[in-house]
């Protein structure tokens, strides 16, 4: 592996940025002529970038400043090959100059809160039916339902008005509104239970409050839905996370997802921005939205 990291030199590559390659991949000390070939070439592409701006080819020219600069706005380089570069000049800086480069500290990741189960659905519907009034009872069904039935959450939650919430395109939606506006379809099994709600409400808020930029509107709700033997607080994340479970399961995507390799949640995104979200009827015509 020495020989061939010492007799490397290829011709793209001048002899300045071809020897600060050579040095700090031996540095390096890469298990595999594969691996040498990789950091070779990235080294040797990192010096002759820096060598035009004036920078030495000495290792700490693998400083994340430099790097960083390097795979963002170094020409004739596809996106591919940026990141690959970046990942093996990172390679590099952690083992030749470590104390320019420290250690990431971990961070917590974020898993996707448990869905509620249909028992325990219907367990915060029999107590929004068991409030003392008519208007938390309204309210107290049309937080459940929003949340568990269509999937809001904070802002997109306390926005929804009863006249944004009908039956239309063969089932029921309902219209949000603010930063990312859109027509959400309901599950069937909280149609008839909403619309008691919405028609309640007309030009109000569904759940309560003057105005859907008030915070903590939901409060008092929750607080009135926490009382039931064997129940989870209820939590908002969690009842749209019942909707997003729901939704999923119905047209297999599960299935769909584990039979194309697919781990990444972003990697779905890409593939559905190039048919384009569909519309309206299109969402209600999802298994479980529609009237039954």
């Amino acid at each position: 592996m020495a020989g061939y990291i010492a007799a490397w030199h290829p011709v793209p590559v001048p002899p300045p940025a071809a020897c600060f390659a050579r040095q700090v991949v031996a540095a390096a000390g890469p298990q595999g002529r594969d691996r040498a070939k990789n950091l070779l070439w990235a080294a040797g592409r990192l010096a002759d970038y820096g060598i035009g701006l004036g920078l030495e080819p000495v290792p700490e020219v693998l400083h994340p400043s430099v790097t960083g600069r390097f795979a963002a706005h170094a020409p004739g380089l596809t996106g591919v090959s940026r990141r690959t570069l970046r990942t093996s000049l990172r390679f590099l800086a952690r083992a030749v100059v470590p104390q320019l480069r420290p250690a990431d500290v971990p961070l917590p990741r974020e898993r996707a809160k448990a869905p509620y189960s249909p028992a325990e659905t219907g367990g915060y519907l029999a107590l929004a039916d068991a409030q003392p009034t008519a208007a938390r009872r309204m309210r107290a069904a049309g937080l459940v339902c929003l949340g568990a039935g269509a999937g809001l959450i904070r802002a997109g939650l306390r926005a929804v008005r009863g006249t944004g919430i009908c039956c239309r395109s063969g089932g029921v939606i309902v219209q949000v509104r603010g930063a990312r506006p859109r027509v959400v379809p309901v599950l069937a099994r909280y149609h008839d239970i909403l619309l008691a709600p919405a028609e309640f409400a007309g030009q109000r808020l569904v759940t309560g409050g003057t105005g859907p930029d008030r915070h903590n509107v939901t409060t008092p709700l929750i607080t009135a839905l926490a009382g039931g033997t064997g129940l989870p607080k209820l939590d908002t994340s969690r009842l749209r996370a019942t909707w997003l479970a729901e939704v999923a399961r119905l047209p297999g995507l599960a299935a769909f997802m584990h039979a194309a390799g697919i781990t990444c949640s972003q990697r779905p995104g890409g593939i559905t921005a190039t048919p384009g979200p569909g519309g309206e009827a299109e969402a209600v015509a999802l298994p479980g939205a529609c009237s039954r």
